[in-house]
């Protein structure tokens, strides 16, 4: 159980408090700067786990368990913090960034109920090509976002209005995230519905 890869993916979880802590209040540079540095640590202890768990074949059931377990928790505690802090919120559209972090939500809820629907029956469902963009852009957006808090001053004009650099990448990335995710969220309903005779 305490292999390396795994100590790794339990640092991660044992640390989304601490994430969630440092996210938590607005206006605190130091602590949203602090909180980037821990999630991109947690970023890469994600691909090392990983990495080190199939090269040295230290591939565990806890590991299988684990991982995914601790990326949707940790999206989801910064998805819900964010947002709870009123940071998903930009130009034109207002607090309707929102929604993107929903569309997220809902599809890391719905494929892990089709997993666990379709686990007894002995049907893995492969994560695509397309969902792996999808985990890039969305770990882009989420971490571009954090630091346009704790660098608020990192701005420039696009067509008279000011904005932040970092803060309207992760928007978008953020969107792109949230379409990439339908896409493969309904990937994975088509080889559940063909289950569900």
């Amino acid at each position: 159980m305490l292999t390396l890869p795994n100590i790794l993916t339990l640092s991660r979880i044992v640390a989304i408090p601490l994430l969630a802590f440092l996210l938590w209040w607005p206006g605190w540079e130091v602590g949203f700067l602090m909180a980037f540095a821990l999630y991109c640590l947690m970023g890469i202890t994600d691909y090392f786990d990983g990495y080190l768990a199939r090269s040295s074949g230290a591939v565990s059931k806890l590991g299988i368990f684990l991982d995914p377990i601790a990326d949707k928790i940790m999206v989801a505690s910064v998805i819900l913090v964010l947002a709870a802090q009123g940071v998903l919120r930009g130009p034109y559209v207002g607090d309707a960034h929102v929604v993107a972090g929903l569309i997220i939500l809902v599809r890391e809820i719905a494929v892990s109920g089709l997993r666990e629907f379709l686990g007894p029956l002995q049907v893995s469902v492969p994560v695509s090509r397309l969902a792996k963009w999808k985990t890039t852009f969305q770990m882009l957006a989420l971490g571009s976002l954090i630091l346009g808090q704790g660098l608020p001053n990192w701005n420039v004009m696009v067509s008279g209005i000011e904005a932040n650099v970092p803060h309207t990448v992760g928007l978008v990335t953020l969107w792109g995230a949230a379409i990439l995710t339908v896409i493969t969220g309904w990937d994975y309903l088509r080889v559940g519905l063909k289950h569900m005779d």
